[in-house]
């Protein structure tokens, strides 16, 4: 295992722990407010409409780990890195390395 690699599961390891952690507290907000009878507000019209954004594309030392990490055939690994670097999604990032590294 390279250096970078365990630093790089712990981190996605505390990341998914915090999301676990934020999907009990809107389970746990969703409760109060049934309870108090308070509906949730309406999503604005134009707030769904819009498109999404543009994610930034990693240049430098991002595309560098992504590129050793293919090196080392890790494919699944440069997808999860390639995501954290850019905020996009499992398909765009799996698309993108793709595109890049047939």
């Amino acid at each position: 295992m390279t250096r970078g690699t365990g630093r790089y599961d712990r981190i996605m390891f505390a990341n998914r722990r915090l999301e676990r952690k934020v999907d009990a507290l809107h389970v746990k907000l969703d409760l109060i407010m049934a309870q108090l009878g308070i509906e949730a507000p309406a999503v604005e019209a134009s707030a769904v409409a819009r498109p999404p954004a543009v994610p930034h594309v990693p240049r430098g030392d991002g595309m560098v780990e992504v590129d050793a990490l293919l090196r080392q055939g890790k494919k699944i690994h440069a997808i999860k890195r390639y995501r954290e670097l850019t905020g996009c999604g499992l398909k765009e990032a799996k698309d993108a390395v793709e595109r890049r590294y047939p």
